[in-house]
């Protein structure tokens, strides 16, 4: 059963733990990498006027090292700090829970990765909703290289009501009126549309929503007793959070707290803390969530090297990562926020990070000050 409010942290050690500080190190403490302080990392990355708040932890073997809370909930200094327990939208960190479950799907002899979008979604056919359906298979859909154009582009955004909701299908025929711009499998071109359709395929073969699915083959098992995927009108984030803001086209900037239910879907709509997506990202590493062969399966159609975006899906390129490498990142963010895990190669050290943001999401200054932060945390020594 899913707590209805967030899980406060302050019984929790708020400092960080050091390497030899006021007593010599044990030898299970000299195996642990040298961490930089959360709070100092974060209270720097909020010192800039494009940054409202930001929360993140430190994970060394699934326990927290060390956590931190800066700049406000609101606009202007106010609201107070964001808890650092509380809730945040992780954006397309979703699409890897939704590949999670579209594999645990093949592993049960329901689909294929080869099976085509016309055949297990005849709708999109039968009301022209993806054109060249009767081609695109759940591999292409699942690595973006479909052709299948995005929905979630910034002229339709524009025209985008968050306080309305919208079925998938509807975002999906959205897509429609974007030209393709390649044949299905060429080659890699981020498109939310993607998961969207796989979400549909998911509730299509199970009888079950996107929602459901997730809670029963990811959150339960793992105990990701503070996450959700909103199924219910208007579906925002429980308890104190964060808000994050965009400009309009004259500069003034709105409260974007308002996404509904419906922008994310299996696309992007998870709600988390970084307890829990850190649970995720560590099992996920260390093959708990998919084994091995599914993952291997998985990975058998992504391009290599991945192109560089905005969001991905599960990769970043290698100028996002940090640490030399040693780290990967994980990416989700939208109109009012950025949120990241990034994760040893091992899956011992995992640090989540969640900015809401007082300027457009894609401000390329954005990136640089976050990997500042995070270098700070997970490499200090460098």
């Amino acid at each position: 059963m899913k707590r209805a409010t967030a899980t406060g942290l302050a019984g929790l050690a708020c400092a960080m733990l050091t390497l030899g500080v006021t007593a010599p190190a044990t030898s299970a403490e000299t195996d642990r990498p040298r961490l930089g302080n959360v709070q100092k990392a974060l209270s720097e990355l909020a010192k800039s006027s494009k940054i409202v708040g930001a929360i993140g932890a430190v994970y060394v073997d699934g326990r927290k090292a060390g956590k931190g809370s800066a700049g406000t909930r609101l606009l202007n200094d106010k609201g107070g700090r964001i808890p650092a327990g509380a809730r945040f939208r992780v954006g397309s960190q979703t699409k890897l829970m939704t590949q999670v479950v579209i594999m645990k799907l093949v592993t049960e002899g329901k689909l294929s990765l080869d099976d085509k979008l016309g055949d297990l979604l005849p709708v999109v056919v039968e009301k022209d909703l993806v054109e060249r359906a009767g081609e695109i298979t759940v591999e292409q859909m699942i690595h973006h290289t479909s052709g299948i154009p995005n929905w979630y582009t910034k002229e339709l955004v524009d025209f985008f009501d968050f306080d309305t909701y919208y079925p998938p299908l509807e975002l999906v025929k959205k897509s429609r009126t974007v030209k393709r711009s390649q044949e299905p499998g060429e080659k890699f071109s981020y498109s939310n549309t993607n998961y969207m359709l796989l979400g549909l395929i998911i509730e299509d073969l199970t009888g079950h929503s996107v929602s459901r699915e997730f809670e029963r083959r990811i959150f339960d098992p793992l105990h990701m007793d503070d996450t959700y995927l909103p199924t219910r009108w208007p579906g925002g984030i429980k308890g104190r959070h964060g808000h994050g803001y965009y400009p309009d086209d004259k500069g003034k900037l709105h409260d974007f707290d308002r996404l509904n239910m419906s922008y994310g879907y299996a696309a992007g709509g998870v709600i988390s803390t970084t307890d829990d997506l850190s649970t995720f990202h560590r099992a996920f590493a260390l093959d708990k969530v998919l084994t091995k062969e599914e993952k291997e399966a998985l990975n058998a159609g992504r391009p290599a090297p991945e192109p560089k975006s905005s969001e991905a899906p599960s990769r970043k390129p290698a100028d996002s990562q940090v640490c030399g490498g040693e780290y990967g990142t994980t990416k989700g963010g939208s109109s009012g926020f950025s949120a990241l895990t990034y994760n040893s190669r091992d899956g011992s050290v995992q640090f989540v990070l969640s900015v809401t943001l007082g300027t457009n999401n894609t401000d390329p200054t954005i990136d640089p000050l976050v990997k500042k932060a995070a270098e700070a945390v997970l490499c200090p020594e460098s």
